[in-house]
């Protein structure tokens, strides 16, 4: 976040900069009030590319074996341009790497979604999924499982047969 507040600043500076010699190069030509402007439209420009580009960045940073399943577009009122095209403010991805099967309850994957939001820390919550009966749950801090490997007293929530993270955790299961 402090360097892109730096690069906006950059960005500003040097904008201002370059109409100051563009405006000596014509001789003093261009009014004075086309600086600041100048400089304002450069930070302006600086921030939606820095937003723009959020995603693109961290998802191609993420190593190798997390996989992005969703992710939420973003508009608002104080942003104009998002309504042209919306921008991605916050994803979910699947650990696919440390994916984790019990032999004893084929069908049921314990995977690790992370969540990622711009300016927010990532989290990461354990999911259990059932792949033949199309139903989630979130795992708490205490798991209890029963002799043969079922959780106890899970809180089974329904999922779509198409949803990303249930395809990307069970793999074509």
């Amino acid at each position: 976040m402090f360097l892109e507040l730096i690069a906006t600043f950059v960005a500003g500076f040097a904008a201002a900069g370059l109409m100051m010699l563009v405006n000596r190069t014509l001789g003093g030509r261009l009014p004075r009030w086309l600086t600041p402007i100048a400089a304002g439209a450069a930070m302006i420009a600086a921030t939606i590319s820095s937003e723009y580009s959020w995603y693109g960045r961290t998802a191609s940073s993420l190593p190798e074996g997390i996989e992005v399943a969703h992710t939420v577009e973003s508009k608002a009122f104080y942003r104009p341009w998002t309504y042209v095209k919306p921008y991605t403010e916050r994803f979910m991805a699947v650990d696919v790497a440390t994916l984790r099967r019990n032999p004893s309850q084929p069908g049921l994957v314990l995977a690790d979604l992370l969540f990622f939001g711009r300016w927010q820390p990532v989290q990461k919550l354990a999911v259990m999924f059932d792949c033949q009966g199309l139903r989630q749950t979130q795992l708490p801090e205490e798991v209890n499982f029963d002799a043969q490997g079922a959780l106890i007293g899970a809180n089974w929530a329904p999922i779509a047969a198409d949803d990303p993270a249930l395809l990307l955790a069970c793999g074509g299961e």
